[in-house]
């Protein structure tokens, strides 16, 4: 027998090859739009793209980050005043919900549901998208990744929600917003907050590589809703992005869900997790695997880089400065004339509190007064400045500094321009049962107070 009637013989065996997949139309339709519109939010939402800039992100612009938001930003706000009658201006403030925002994902929406009708018109005849699939799935993935390893190394290296800082210390439970709660909750224990960052990481670090893809969304989709619910229920104006992490996260696994179904409820044999290939070739798909856990040490390097650079500047590793502390006021004199510390006094100082990266004078309202306090070691001399005035208008107050001790300060100088002179006591911050009260596996009784 010639090996041309062998080859012949073999394909007789092998029998014709499989038909193509067809979809049902509803899943086809679901398909276009889910690929338009994802596909578009992860182009417009800066952040998703340029967390793969990595450590390259010094050599651009400061507001790369959001450029194609601000490229839309006319478009929305023409849209905010002329359609919804709101000011939708976009202001690079840390808000992710703004009307800006909602107006530009919106137009995502929009433009989402025309490209799915003209796709379908055009596309009428083709019955599934297997390889397209395969690529779109693909793309979700890397997308989600980058944003868990984003997030998760800012907790890994607890810089997304610090330590309660000095103010937060001396501020009342009820005069703290929803958010700023739950950042004091989460900050004030970084093991906690490590151990998020951790299980973010780690979903984020399986999604680069696709043996481990199933796993990693699984773990995304835990880390993403408890993210979600944090954010709508303490009122966090990450809603938009979390909601939308949490759906894609979703979606990757819904390639997997008769299989899921079949190991976690009904008790069945489910087969292998493969993730779809992208190539025909079992070469192509070997590198299309190399480039995908590149990519992911790639996104891992960049955002260590950023977040131990982050932590140097203002997070537990940035520098204190001189003066840094909560000082009660315990003498306090204008034109010479002592001022007693009375609550209705809206003169007098109660505190001054000096932090790493905003200090405040607090009234004896208690009420607090966010400002700068720059200090000249060389000329002795403290300058504040208030948050609420403009940068460039004079320093609300000046001041020359006598430290007498390492805990009482003198100082004497003019507070809007008044003559005042201040006699101040460090109070150890460190006394709060909230930094004070440590871990502890022997508690005879529960307590939410002390006093």
């Amino acid at each position: 027998m010639t090996t041309a009637t062998m080859e012949h013989a073999h394909d007789d065996l092998a029998g014709p090859p499989p038909p193509a997949p067809t979809w049902r139309p509803t899943t086809r339709l679901a398909f276009r739009f889910t690929v338009a519109y994802l596909g578009l939010f992860c182009l417009w939402m800066a952040q998703i793209t340029f967390v793969f800039v990595g450590v390259l992100f010094e050599l651009l612009p400061d507001d790369a980050i959001a450029w194609q938001i601000l490229a839309l930003a006319p478009v929305s706000s023409w849209i905010g005043e002329h359609v919804f009658g709101v000011e939708a201006e976009v202001v690079l403030n840390g808000s992710g919900d703004m009307a800006a925002l909602w107006i530009q994902c919106g137009l995502v929406l929009v433009t989402a549901l025309v490209v799915t009708v003209v796709w379908s018109v055009l596309d009428r005849r083709r019955r599934a998208y297997p390889r397209l699939a395969s690529w779109a799935l693909t793309g979700l993935r890397l997308a989600v990744g980058g944003q868990m390893l984003f997030y998760g190394f800012a907790k890994l290296i607890p810089t997304q929600m610090a330590e309660p800082g000095l103010i937060a210390l001396l501020t009342r439970v009820g005069d703290l917003s929803p958010m700023a709660m739950l950042w004091t909750q989460v900050g004030s224990s970084p093991a906690y907050e490590i151990a998020l960052g951790a299980a973010e990481v780690l979903g984020g670090l399986l999604l680069f590589w696709p043996r481990t893809a199933t796993v990693g969304a699984m773990i995304s989709v835990i880390s993403m809703a408890q993210v979600f619910l944090l954010n709508m229920t303490f009122d966090v104006p990450v809603k938009m992005l979390s909601g939308h992490l949490l759906l894609m996260s979703l979606v990757l696994l819904v390639p997997q869900a008769r299989r899921l179904a079949n190991v976690l409820v009904l008790e069945r044999d489910s087969g292998p997790m493969t993730q779809p290939e992208l190539f025909r070739s079992p070469r192509g798909n070997r590198w299309a695997t190399v480039v995908q856990v590149a990519a992911g040490l790639w996104v891992v390097a960049g955002c260590v880089y950023t977040g131990v650079q982050s932590w140097n500047e203002y997070g537990g590793g940035a520098p204190k400065p001189e003066l840094y502390g909560i000082w009660d006021v315990t003498e306090f004199a204008v034109d010479g004339e002592p001022l007693p510390p009375l609550r209705t006094d809206e003169v007098r100082w109660q505190r001054l509190v000096v932090d790493s990266d905003l200090s405040a004078v607090q009234h004896m309202n208690d009420k607090f007064a966010l400002a700068g306090a720059a200090v000249d070691p060389a000329a002795g001399t403290l300058a504040v400045t208030l948050a609420a005035r403009a940068p460039d208008s004079a320093p609300y107050a000046t001041f020359t500094v006598e430290k007498p001790s390492a805990d009482q300060l003198i100082l004497r100088g003019e507070i809007d321009g008044t003559p005042s002179a201040l006699t101040l006591t460090r109070f150890d911050h460190e006394q709060f049962p909230l930094r004070a009260t440590g871990f502890r596996w022997v508690q005879n009784e529960a307590y939410f107070f002390t006093g």
